[in-house]
């Protein structure tokens, strides 16, 4: 048999739930890669415009408190409605809130109110996206699956560190960030098109018409805290959230006070080609045991990566801790998805996941409010500016990180999830 012959028949063998979640992956795949060039774009722009990490701060959470906030009671209506629609609607309407970006920045140049203003209305719609889209992830798959469509999932929420970075920094050195917010806004459609034709093929759940709002989210509730295990290991991705959220919005200040946007972008996809190695591995091979085990390795390294990449004010070892902190990330997403995926019934995915959403998120709402300050006040202590400030904030981040994964991730009540 011909290498074609065999390559027509795995793909003819291939499960069609799985063909159906590659094409919502790669919506989401081109999705993401829009979102980071918008997100890049406007983190270089406000650090340009205010020299402050507390700016750059201030917009990433407003972008992000909706969503967390949301994630509840858009958990519910996935399981309520038509997961497939509410994507349809939550990736369309985002495209407002960036195309209002669009518009003040042709008007003269968008302020930091209005730049804010935006996110926050783009935050808000895409708040309906991630519990449909994890809960339609269980609709089209076997278990079996999940472990490999895990991988996958990590990939495409990497491509807006591992791509966008760099294309970002390579279009500001020929254009202006209204280039990017040009792009981010076509990625929509591309996204909302691969949802249409995926729905199609989905018969929609008739949810619970006659179950109230808040009896869905007693049951979700009790879904989360009813196990003590889970519970547990929600809180401590809370945790660990902050941890790297702290990293998420200080690098990019620490990277400028000594360099362009080109080589920032540069520095932040080679970083994240380590989520593309690990990501690639977790797709092709998956794991098949020791979730919780795996799970505490990857944490423990990655805040040592961390203190890595605040030592050095020079991006060659930024680059190489940066590389091997981003290649914990999918081990651990994928056996933190894997122990919750398994330990929750079907039917109650959607607003289940809008729980753990929430909850295991709550970090980075601590430190999206004050890292940004907490690194401007410290820098400004030490005198050597936001630069080494929010050097030192990252380095204490990562010693609490792997401090985090030596304790919390331990609990016998969070092994018995495996």
């Amino acid at each position: 048999m011909s290498q074609g012959d065999r390559s027509g028949d795995s793909l003819h063998a291939m499960n069609p739930g799985f063909r159906k979640f590659l094409l919502l992956w790669a919506g989401e795949l081109i999705s993401s890669i829009g979102g980071g060039l918008t997100s890049f774009g406007l983190g270089v722009y406000v650090f340009n415009k205010t020299g402050s990490a507390a700016g750059m701060a201030l917009v990433t959470l407003l972008g992000f408190l909706p969503t967390l906030l949301l994630s509840v009671p858009a958990g519910v209506l996935a399981d309520r409605y038509d997961r497939r629609l509410l994507m349809m609607i939550g990736d369309g309407c985002s495209g407002l809130g960036i195309l209002y970006i669009l518009i003040c920045m042709r008007n003269g140049g968008a302020s930091l109110a209005q730049i804010c203003a935006g996110v926050f209305v783009s935050a808000v719609f895409s708040s309906l996206l991630e519990p449909s889209y994890r809960a339609t992830i269980t609709d089209i798959l076997s278990k079996e699956e999940f472990s490999r469509a895990s991988g996958l999932v990590s990939l495409a929420g990497s491509a807006r560190y591992l791509f966008s970075p760099v294309i970002a920094g390579f279009l500001l050195a020929v254009s202006d960030i209204s280039l990017l917010l040009i792009i981010d806004i076509c990625t929509f459609f591309v996204t909302i098109v691969a949802t249409a034709i995926v729905r199609k093929g989905i018969k929609a759940k008739s949810g619970e018409a006659r179950a109230s709002f808040l009896g869905s989210l007693n049951e979700g509730w009790q879904v989360v805290h009813g196990s003590r295990g889970l519970f547990l290991l929600i809180m401590a991705s809370s945790m660990v959230t902050l941890f790297m959220g702290i990293l998420q919005i200080l690098v990019e200040p620490m990277v400028l006070s000594f360099a362009d946007a080109k080589t920032l972008g540069i520095t932040e996809t080679i970083c994240a080609c380590g989520m593309l190695v690990s990501g690639l591995a977790l797709g092709i091979f998956g794991i098949k045991k020791g979730y919780v085990r795996i799970l505490q390795i990857a944490f423990f390294l990655a805040g040592l990566f961390m203190v890595g990449i605040a030592l050095f004010e020079n991006i060659l070892p930024i680059c190489l801790f940066g590389f091997l902190f981003f290649a914990m990330l999918p081990l651990a997403n994928n056996c933190l998805d894997y122990l919750a995926r398994t330990n929750i019934p079907d039917e109650l995915q959607g607003r289940a996941w809008g729980f753990i959403g929430f909850l295991s998120q709550l970090g980075y709402v601590v430190a999206y409010a004050v890292s940004g300050l907490a690194a401007d006040i410290l820098g400004n202590a030490i005198g050597y500016g936001v630069g080494r400030g929010a050097a030192l904030m990252i380095l204490l981040a990562g010693v609490l990180l792997s401090a985090t994964a030596l304790t919390l991730l331990r609990h016998p009540g969070i092994k018995e999830l495996e």
